[in-house]
């Protein structure tokens, strides 16, 4: 297991952290303004949200490149099942290579996909998965072809219904057997895994398949369980028995702070969030 106690360039910064990818949250920072500030603490890489790039992204990819900032990755694809999944089909097809196209003009490794939620007019899980596998299964040649990975991220169950059917490791290992293409992998992200029992073995067959590491912590008195993610180090997610998983599993990439905290973390000032960051990275996760 990696030793961050006196290295931090492994730590990447998804900028959701700073509450960027919601419309009133935020310091309002631009993307250089958050790739310096990310560079000067030393970080290694940056993850931006497809709001915050519009028609910028290679000028923001060269941007990052510029200061060694590495950009690990862009979120997200549109949802592809469920109620908030664009309508059409076509619509969400062509706002899925829009997303291919933003992340192949930053230079991200990789493209995160949140799958989207039960497919309306059916129930349970088995339907709507099947679908993710089909869209999937059409879009990888186009990013394998643009140098894109795409990065299948299970959540926490409670988001079954609406924000993705995907809520396991094991659902995620599944597909990526099923889709069977190099470009398609996981995101393991500890805000949606820890629970989960079953992860150390789900980890290892993964193996190769991982693409990102997300850290964070969950509250044990959550107030919302979208908005109210906790500092790694303030909750109840075994932090070093998950990263110790994880890179025994093979992985020995970026590890991406991603915290949605409306009520906490956005409020504070920027500079103040990334040095925590920084600091709870070297001690606790």
């Amino acid at each position: 297991m990696r030793d961050f106690s006196h290295d931090h360039s492994a730590l990447a910064l998804n900028t959701a952290t700073l509450g960027h990818n919601i419309d009133g949250h935020g310091a309002g920072w631009t993307p250089e303004r958050i790739i310096d500030a990310c560079a000067e603490l030393g970080l290694g890489g940056v993850v931006f949200w497809r709001r915050e790039i519009g028609k910028r992204a290679i000028e923001i990819g060269d941007h990052a490149r510029k200061t060694g900032l590495n950009v690990a990755g862009l979120c997200r694809t549109p949802f592809l099942t469920g109620p908030l999944a664009p309508k059409p089909e076509q619509a969400m097809l062509d706002d899925f290579e829009a997303s291919i196209d933003m992340a192949a003009g930053l230079g991200a490794e990789v493209l995160t996909i949140v799958v989207g939620g039960v497919e309306p007019g059916t129930k349970g899980l088995g339907h709507s998965l099947d679908r993710v596998a089909e869209i999937v299964v059409r879009m990888a040649p186009l990013a394998a072809a643009r140098k894109v990975k795409l990065a299948l991220e299970p959540l926490h169950p409670v988001y079954g219904g609406d924000r993705s059917c995907l809520v396991t490791l094991k659902d995620a290992n599944d597909l990526c057997e099923r889709i069977n293409h190099p470009a398609v992998g996981i995101a393991v992200d500890v805000y949606h895994v820890w629970w989960d029992r079953s992860l150390a073995a789900e980890l290892k067959r993964a193996g190769n398949r991982i693409l990102g590491y997300h850290l964070c912590d969950w509250l044990a008195e959550t107030r919302d369980v979208l908005l109210d993610r906790g500092m790694m180090g303030d909750g109840v997610a075994d932090l070093k028995a998950i990263r110790q998983a994880v890179e025994a599993a093979g992985y020995q990439g970026l590890c991406e702070v991603e915290i949605f905290s409306a009520q906490d973390w956005w409020k504070r000032p920027p500079q103040e969030v990334l040095k925590t960051c920084v600091e709870r990275f070297r001690t606790v996760s």
